[in-house]
């Protein structure tokens, strides 16, 4: 086809104006980081309560978020587990929740199939079966429009381009959005017939309307 168109907050006066979204999200899981000093690590669980709270106040965080960010602020192991253990008792920590929301989240702004939602979870330390659970939300048909509504919003930057190049590109931004080959070819070639037929159609209404 060829032709077709269609680190470290530094203390501030602006400390008060973090986010409140209860989206997760990439946010940064250091909120007003600092050196506890040595009179604070006396009492760790202390600091463990403080540092979540601050770290949940802007997003939600999985319980391994936390735990990572523990670790680096220095907490004893033991300080942390009971931490974060009565966190997720209170339902302060609920990952499942936080999956959920990043799916719906991921996958309505961003187009992500399953297998990229999934990896995405388990890089933020979600247990898989919580995950999987979650990813259930999205079944075939959401997935389909989901390519679908990816494949249109580029169509318009393929028209110069003949068919092997567009469904190439195509199929490289659907591959990164996690979707596999069989459903990101079969979108491709229906978005790419309609185009040829579309543009069939312009040029025969042309053809006609010159001869009248």
């Amino acid at each position: 086809m060829t032709g077709w168109s269609s680190t470290r907050r530094r203390p501030d006066s602006g400390r008060g104006s973090r986010r409140t979204s209860a989206t997760p999200d990439d946010a940064p899981l250091n909120p007003d980081v600092d050196s506890e000093s040595p009179e604070e690590m006396n009492d760790p669980e202390s600091v463990a309560r403080g540092v979540c709270l601050r770290a949940l106040t802007g997003t939600p965080k999985t319980r391994q978020q936390l735990a990572d960010l523990l670790t680096k602020r220095g907490v004893p192991d033991d300080a942390a587990e009971a931490v974060l253990d009565r966190f997720t008792e209170v339902g302060l920590i609920d990952d499942a929740a936080y999956a959920r929301a990043w799916v719906s989240s991921r996958q309505a702004g961003r187009g992500l199939a399953r297998r990229a939602l999934s990896a995405e979870l388990r890089a933020k330390g979600v247990d898989p079966e919580v995950a999987a659970e979650a990813v259930e939300q999205v079944d075939d048909e959401d997935e389909r429009a989901a390519a679908q509504r990816l494949v249109e919003r580029r169509m318009p930057s393929m028209g110069r381009l003949d068919r092997v190049t567009a469904s190439r590109r195509l199929m490289g931004m659907l591959a990164r959005k996690g979707y596999n080959g069989g459903l990101a070819a079969a979108v491709i070639r229906e978005a790419l017939d309609l185009a040829d037929d579309e543009a069939l159609a312009a040029g025969e209404f042309d053809d006609t309307d010159a001869l009248t």
